[in-house]
């Protein structure tokens, strides 16, 4: 995945601003977000707080590992079937490939996120 780029008709939707920073992923918290009808999550894998660790440690054998799926439902709720994952380096570039990742995800899939947001749920 972190050799693809947007097709030429692709906007981003989705942007590095909106997620937390890089320092945020090491408290072993996840961010969660959803973009029109497709839910993500990233988070450090494994997901763990490294804050206080040496800074070395920080990335030792960890990934962003990033998550998507259509809505409804939260991350817990979602049968795994239903989610896509993908792992980046747990770099501050890993993040910004994240970022990517989502926007592809995005606009690939575009015609399940749109029936995602049309569905009745109710």
């Amino acid at each position: 995945m972190s050799g693809e780029s947007a097709q030429p008709d692709e906007k981003e939707v989705i942007h590095a601003s909106d997620l937390y920073g890089y320092t945020h992923y090491l408290y072993g918290e996840a961010f969660l977000g959803s973009y029109r009808g497709m839910r993500y999550r990233i988070a450090r894998e494994p997901l763990k707080k490294v804050f206080y660790s040496p800074e070395e440690e920080w990335a030792k054998d960890a990934t962003f590992l990033v998550s998507v799926w259509p809505e409804p439902y939260s991350y817990e709720k979602t049968p795994d079937e239903k989610k896509q994952s993908f792992s980046f380096p747990f770099t501050d570039e890993g993040r910004l490939m994240a970022v990517k990742c989502l926007n592809r995800q995005y606009f690939i899939r575009k015609p399940e996120w749109d029936a995602a947001m049309d569905a009745h749920w109710i």
